[in-house]
C-alpha cells in the first residue's frame, strides 16, 4: 500500500511540475504563421524547398517567400495565401494541372524500396524485391518518391474521376 501512495503521489508531484513548466517555458507563435500552415496541405513534403510546411509558413509571413511556395497547394492556395497576406499574386509560370497522385508501372518496378522511404504519406505499399503500389486515397501527389525512384517507374497522373466527385457537363446550347 506504500508503494501505491508513493508513485501516486511522485505521479501528482510531476505532472504539476510539468504543467507549470510549460506554462512558464511556452513559447507564443504568430497566429498568422499558425493559420498559413493550416491552410497548406500538412505533408511536409519539402518540395518549396523548406523545412516543412510551418517554416514555409513562417517565411511567408516574414515575406521571405512569395505566395506560391507551395507547389502541392496549387493556385488555389496561391490565391488564398495572398488573400490572407494582402499581397498582389503573380501567377506567371505557375501551372496548375490539377489534383494528381503517383502510379507505378509494374513492368518497370524493381522492388528496390527507396520510394517507400520518400513518401511522406505513407501511401505506397510494398515490400523489398516485391512490386510497389499507390494508394490513391493516401497520395497527395508531391512528387517526392520520383525522384527517389531509379528506374523512372513512378510518374504522376490526374486523380481518377470517381463517383462522389464527378459532375455531369452542362450542354451547350446552339
Amino acid at each position: 500500500m506504500i508503494g501505491i501512495l508513493s508513485l501516486s503521489f511522485l505521479g501528482l508531484f510531476l505532472g504539476l511540475l510539468l504543467g507549470y513548466a510549460a506554462k512558464v517555458f511556452a513559447v507564443e507563435a504568430d497566429s498568422v504563421a499558425v493559420e498559413l500552415a493550416e491552410m497548406m496541405p500538412g505533408t511536409n513534403c519539402g518540395q518549396c524547398g523548406l523545412a516543412g510546411c510551418t517554416a514555409a509558413a513562417e517565411a511567408l509571413v516574414r515575406g521571405e517567400a512569395p505566395a506560391t511556395v507551395c507547389p502541392g497547394g496549387g493556385v488555389a492556395l496561391a490565391q488564398a495565401i495572398a488573400a490572407k497576406l494582402g499581397i498582389a499574386l503573380s501567377l506567371d509560370g505557375l501551372e496548375d494541372p490539377g489534383p494528381q497522385v503517383a502510379t507505378v508501372a509494374e513492368e518497370i518496378c524493381i522492388g528496390c524500396g527507396k520510394c517507400l522511404k520518400g513518401c511522406a504519406t505513407d501511401a505506397i505499399v510494398g515490400a523489398a524485391k516485391q512490386i510497389h503500389g499507390v494508394l490513391d486515397e493516401a497520395c497527395t501527389g508531391c512528387g517526392g518518391c520520383m525522384d527517389l525512384c531509379p528506374t523512372g517507374a513512378i510518374v504522376l497522373r490526374p486523380l481518377p474521376q470517381q463517383l462522389k466527385d464527378w459532375n455531369w457537363a452542362k450542354p451547350a446550347f446552339a
